[in-house]
């Protein structure tokens, strides 16, 4: 019987080819070497030390990969085990510069002879259950926001990242850190989850984004009931201690969560004992009384806010000014510090409204009449001397990146679905996803070239990553083998080049 309308059929090999679809795969195993991915997994998990079965590194690295090829559950780890190639090249790699005796040490840890490359998922699931803290749920109360504490196996995904963030600004040595904070919402529909601000279940991680080497600093899984500026401090001073030793200087950017007065107070007092005081601008929000002090602002007093596009300056149709505006919560003593406000605002007069609009639909944004003209308003709270134009400019870069981050996260790689009804298996999910997250962003910066940086996982994926190829043994060796003229093998080839080059961050 024929299988479909079109003269071809499917057929299973008899034999194992050694053919892949992932032939670019391999090449972040090169990177995984090089910053010491597994060695620091091994030193900081510990959750089979000494154990049977599989390491973990062998179990956070295959769902990295996993990550990195396209999967987004953990059933998906059959198709790369079903990839005989590249689980060949898998092999091969877990045994390099290893001496005999670890070798030997590692096929011990197998009562039957080992079949499988990568876990299977129901060890997948066994590993992520050891995550979770229960004794952690019972502390939770009705009606009060609740992070529940990393066990020690949690919060040594901490130091592991820290390892990659190090190794990253260790290749591109400047000496300024700015930090993009924002929450995200993950929608789910598992039991345990929580209802968010937007009315249906979901999760809300807090991530620290640390703007010049394109990854996550730091990241706090949290429940979808747990506000992005809740302990928003306590967060920030978990990042800063992320941080390698050559950064000196910090910014700190934020949307309207960040608009806590202990934490601009930490900034702007120098609290922090290595950074001092720190920069930062952050959205304020929009009260009564501050839209107040933005109508006392003369009309003479609001300039223009250009966009630069195409070596051509364009006028954006907004406009901004100083406030003068002092909060109740800090204008009660002399020792606090002072902050600049500063308004941006948009006419929306060409936003013509239907009859009974006004009533029927609420705008997300606040809005307020200025002499009979309506305008869009934003507010933001600075330390810094910067021109206000540069100010804002510089504020709303955070909204490109660390948001097109957020994305990233839960639409190219697994971070949007999530594995489990128990907080820390998903916590764990969310934070093996991170380092996928970093992994590639230093691949496409440090291997891959400048061309590559803004790139998402589908050109990746298309160009780099899921290639056609055969793998083969030639003298102990493996070759893989591309299609002819394929035009990924001078990319690939130039990006080991580059990786071999790299330096590991100098221990002690």
């Amino acid at each position: 019987m024929a299988q479909g309308i079109l003269p071809f059929k499917y057929e299973t090999e008899k034999n194992t080819t050694g053919m892949t679809a992932l032939a670019g795969l391999p090449v972040y195993l090169d990177l995984a070497q090089v910053t010491g991915l597994s060695k620091s997994i091994e030193k900081h998990l510990k959750v089979r030390k000494g154990g049977q079965g599989w390491t973990d590194s062998q179990m956070v690295l295959s769902l990295v990969l996993l990550n990195l090829a396209g999967g987004d559950c953990v059933d998906d780890i059959r198709t790369l085990e079903a990839d005989d190639g590249f689980c060949e090249v898998l092999k091969k790699a877990e045994m390099h510069g290893l001496k005999r005796k670890v070798r030997r040490s590692l096929l011990r840890r197998w009562r039957k002879e080992k079949t499988r490359t990568v876990p299977s998922p129901s060890s997948i699931f066994r590993y992520l259950a050891k995550f979770h803290n229960t004794e952690q749920e019972g502390l939770r109360q009705p009606g009060k926001a609740f992070i529940p504490a990393p066990n020690e196996h949690l919060q040594g995904f901490v130091e592991i990242n820290k390892g990659l963030s190090a190794f990253s600004g260790f290749q591109d040595s400047g000496s300024t850190a700015t930090l993009d904070m924002d929450a995200t919402l993950v929608s789910t529909n598992k039991i345990d989850a929580l209802f968010s601000y937007k009315g249906d279940k979901a999760y809300q991680p807090l991530n620290t984004w640390w703007f010049e080497q394109r990854i996550i600093l730091h990241t706090e899984f949290r429940d979808g009931n747990v506000s992005a500026g809740f302990e928003q401090l306590r967060v920030f001073k978990e990042a800063l201690d992320c941080l390698p030793e050559e950064v000196k200087t910090v910014r700190l950017r934020s949307d309207t969560a960040g608009y806590q007065h202990n934490l601009l107070r930490y900034c702007a007092t120098g609290e922090n004992s290595r950074f001092g005081v720190i920069d930062f601008a952050i959205g304020c929000d929009v009260t009564q009384e501050f839209k107040k002090a933005v109508a006392q602002v003369e009309e003479s007093e609001w300039k223009p806010i250009y966009k630069t596009a195409y070596g051509k300056k364009y006028a954006t149709g907004t406009e901004w000014a100083e406030v003068c505006y002092v909060p109740n919560a800090i204008g009660h003593s002399k020792k606090d510090p002072v902050y600049r406000y500063l308004a941006k605002r948009e006419a929306l007069d060409k936003q013509q409204e239907l009859p009974g609009m006004d009533t029927q639909i609420k705008l997300p944004f606040p809005t307020m009449d200025i002499d009979e003209r309506r305008y869009k308003v934003f507010g933001m709270v600075t330390n810094m001397d910067w021109e206000g134009e540069r100010l804002i400019h510089w504020l709303h870069e955070r909204c490109g990146k660390s948001e097109e981050a957020h994305a990233v996260m839960k639409d190219d790689l697994a971070g949007g679905k999530l594995p489990s009804d128990d907080f820390g298996e998903n916590a764990a999910w969310w934070w093996i996803m991170i380092l996928a997250l970093n992994l590639n962003a230093i691949m496409k910066k440090l291997a891959m070239g400048c061309s590559w940086i803004s790139k998402r996982m589908k050109a990746v994926r298309f160009s780099f990553i899921n290639l056609p190829g055969r793998v083969v043994t030639r003298s102990r060796s493996l070759i893989i083998r591309l299609t002819k003229n394929n035009p990924a093998m001078e990319l690939l080839i130039n990006a080991r080049e580059k990786i071999a080059m790299l330096q590991p961050v100098p221990s002690g």
